[in-house]
């Protein structure tokens, strides 16, 4: 199989060619073919969305519903806002809960096919090991300690293998040793709903910690006399920021823009954290968009603060989707605040989650032995096609 495309973005830049497709990979890019292919002509091949950060999209929630038929919802809308792969984000919630729904989980990882969409690539314990004083929508009373004890547990549910990154606050006892066990392990650490100081993060940081959940959210803010967790993500150039969805509310474009200019595409992960709002298990007033959510068996009752009602099947996908602001879209308000290139969204939606979950040698890049997951844009980041190692996706 061969796609032509007069601008496939590489690590080493664009590249006019045939992108050949075996077995799922990428086999090379060539500059002629005698074969069949896909012209694209000026259209733009780029890699394909991964977001280490996500409970749920559209049709299908991992957090509230925690089956293996909410992951594959997910996956079979992800491709549609080109997303081709992820990470199942868990909550701070009741550890039976979590163990319930790792087990769903591995089972729709060890499941998965290309054909199925997106790819669940491991799980996100976002929590419980957080402080309360910065829960943000976590549940306080299941807010605890590290504990290894705990994690290994997890492990038995979901498989060591599948947990791939964990959010904690560094600051909490027990940090220290568990930092060290889970970067024995060659699992991620991000620091998120934490009250640290920077002194916190500085000594801890070279034990494990490599990043920051939803930069600026959840976190001791900046002071020029006490810089907190904000601070430490703009000064430490060797740990990433992950901003979640840039609607421009929960975090302000300015304060994306000024991250942006400290770090460069280099130092930043870009994530939904969306989490399937269509799906709640009890009434949820989400205050960004003045509604609280009801559930009503297959529907949702949206009651507006200004008292505005709808009703409707949280399995439409067209009802649905807007509930949330898509990863597309989110790269695309990022191109529009900073003005960033097509090689800087590579970096932040591609590249740069594929290198903090350890998964750069199959996934992030169109390079040759990668997964052939790849997206083709207009020149307005419009998707044209997407592919999963090389099966072209369903998208209407």
């Amino acid at each position: 199989m061969f796609l032509y495309s007069e601008k496939i973005y590489t690590p080493q830049g664009f590249v006019k060619g045939y992108i050949k497709i075996v077995d799922g990979k990428i086999h090379g890019i060539y500059e002629d073919t005698e074969g069949k292919f896909i012209d694209y002509k000026d259209k733009v091949i780029v890699p394909g969305f991964i977001d280490i950060h996500i409970h749920g999209w559209a049709t299908g929630s991992f957090w509230y519903e925690g089956t293996e038929k909410s992951l594959e919802n997910m996956s079979k809308e992800l491709v549609k806002i080109g997303v081709t792969s992820y990470l199942a984000t868990t909550g701070t919630d009741a550890l039976d809960y979590i163990k319930s729904h790792l087990v769903s989980g591995k089972a729709a990882i060890d499941n998965w096919k290309p054909e199925k969409g997106s790819q669940v690539l491991g799980f996100h314990l976002e929590g419980p090991f957080i402080n309360k004083e910065f829960k943000g929508m976590q549940k306080e009373e299941h807010c605890i300690n590290p504990s290894i004890e705990i994690l290994e547990d997890f492990f038995q549910s979901g498989g060591k293998e599948n947990v791939k990154l964990i959010t904690i606050a560094p600051e909490l006892e027990g940090s220290l040793e568990f930092i060290k066990y889970v970067n024995k392990e060659g699992i991620q650490v991000s620091v998120g709903h934490s009250a640290a100081e920077f002194e916190d993060i500085r000594d801890l940081k070279d034990y494990g910690l490599g990043g920051f959940t939803h930069t600026f959210s959840g976190m001791r803010g900046f002071h020029h006399r006490r810089l907190g967790v904000a601070g430490a993500a703009m000064y430490f150039d060797d740990m990433y920021a992950e901003f979640a969805k840039q609607t421009g509310k929960t975090v302000s474009h300015e304060a994306f823009k000024i991250m942006f200019k400290l770090k460069g595409p280099e130092g930043i992960l870009l994530s939904s954290d969306s989490t399937g709002l269509a799906h709640v298990k009890e009434p949820f007033h989400h205050y960004i968009r003045k509604c609280t959510f009801r559930p009503d068996g297959e529907y949702v009752n949206l009651v507006y603060d200004e008292g505005i009602s709808e009703r409707i099947n949280k399995y439409d996908y067209e009802k649905v989707k807007n509930l949330e602001l898509s990863y597309l879209d989110s790269v695309k308000n990022i191109i529009n605040n900073v003005n960033a290139s097509i090689g800087d969204i590579a970096k932040i939606a591609s590249e740069n989650p594929a290198k903090y979950i350890g998964v750069y040698d199959k996934k992030g890049s169109i390079e040759v032995g990668k997964d052939a997951d790849l997206l083709v844009i207009d020149s307005d980041w419009n998707l044209q096609d997407v592919f999963l190692q090389g099966i072209k996706q369903e998208l209407d």
